[in-house]
């Protein structure tokens, strides 16, 4: 895999600490395939919306906007900066996890206070 491979390149030259196999080949992509989705919603919700008002005919009918959707997606997929981003990200919540504990998803909730 051709992101996989960057980033090993990236972290023999930085000397970051090294990541795990599923690091540079699930989590790492999943975080970049949800940067990417938020970053092209629009595209994203034309897609869906075209996809429910065509019902089974969605597959030629909704063509333009799959394609539109993929351009949008693979701008960011092969852009070595936002890969980056994402990697930097990763590492840093990574980092914040072995501090805390707490997983990012949890501590980006509000903590309820007590009076």
């Amino acid at each position: 895999m051709r992101i996989r491979a960057w980033f090993h390149n990236l972290r023999k030259d930085a000397g970051e600490p090294a990541l795990r196999h599923v690091e540079l080949d699930v989590l790492i992509p999943k975080l970049m395939r949800e940067k990417a989705r938020e970053r092209c919603a629009d595209k994203v919700e034309a897609f869906s919306h075209c996809c429910k008002e065509s019902g089974f005919l969605m597959v030629v009918k909704c063509q333009e906007q799959n394609a539109a959707l993929k351009e949008c997606l693979s701008t960011h997929y092969k852009d070595p900066g936002f890969q980056e981003e994402c990697k930097q990200q990763y590492v840093k919540e990574k980092e914040e996890f072995q501090k805390t504990g707490i997983p990012a998803k949890n501590r980006k909730q509000k903590l309820p206070t007590s009076m």
